[in-house]
């Protein structure tokens, strides 16, 4: 099978896009730079904030997204897959506007802790992700029940988010995520990183549970899919 560009839809924020190349790079099994696939990257941080929007307060972000993804289908990529969690409440109108597949990185998600077997998952997101019930859906299908962060703490991941990780300020994202981890990690099985800046500031060694990753989860998916070791 012959090898496919992964398109990255980037900017939401760069750092997690950023941070996803890295993984996607580590992941590869290469022994010379030949080995790696090929990647484009679009990283348009001018999409308007997908919480925002979602909670009513904001500007539409999917004309941004359809021409981003367009983009990247004209630049040659064979698939697009998106390092922003709430960015995933739009997939359907994103994918109806292009021809390549976008992998979601929700359902992938759901498929590995399905997998895993577990119950119940906590969920450390955005205040989007959560309303527009972007992994609810995706896990319920699974039979998984969802443990989320009552509204003192979702204010704490929040503020991790937005004033911590997303403003450069990765110590201050990372306590006060660690904080909500620690207290969500008693009720659940597992806890889920379902912001790509929580996937940036926290690791599994912090927590006692396991800590899925979906930034993760989609880069290993991405290089499978790349090297033609997997199909859509």
């Amino acid at each position: 099978m012959a090898e496919r560009v992964i398109g990255i839809l980037g900017g939401m924020g760069p750092l997690a896009t950023a941070d996803l190349f890295r993984r996607i790079v580590e992941k590869t099994p290469a022994k010379r730079d030949q080995d790696h696939p090929r990647i484009i990257i679009y990283n348009n941080p001018k999409i308007p904030d997908r919480t925002a929007f979602i909670l009513g307060q904001g500007e539409d972000p999917r004309p941004e997204l359809i021409a981003s993804a367009r983009k990247l289908e004209e630049c040659g990529a064979d698939f697009i897959i998106m390092p922003c969690n709430t960015a995933h409440f739009f997939a359907e109108t994103i994918q109806r506007a292009i021809r390549i597949p976008l992998v979601s990185m929700i359902d992938e998600t759901a498929k590995v802790v399905r997998e895993m077997g577990l119950r119940k998952v906590g969920l450390l997101a955005t205040d989007g992700t959560i309303k527009g019930l972007v992994y609810h859906r995706a896990l319920l299908e699974h039979g998984v029940q969802i443990a989320v962060p009552d509204k003192t703490n979702q204010e704490k991941v929040m503020r991790g988010i937005y004033k911590g990780v997303k403003a450069g300020n990765l110590e201050l994202g990372r306590k006060l995520l660690l904080e909500v981890a620690r207290r969500l990690e008693r009720r659940s099985d597992g806890i889920i990183a379902g912001c790509t800046e929580v996937s940036v500031a926290l690791r599994q060694e912090d927590l006692s549970v396991p800590l899925i990753d979906p930034m993760d989860v989609i880069a290993e998916k991405a290089v499978k899919l790349a090297l033609g070791l997997e199909d859509f």
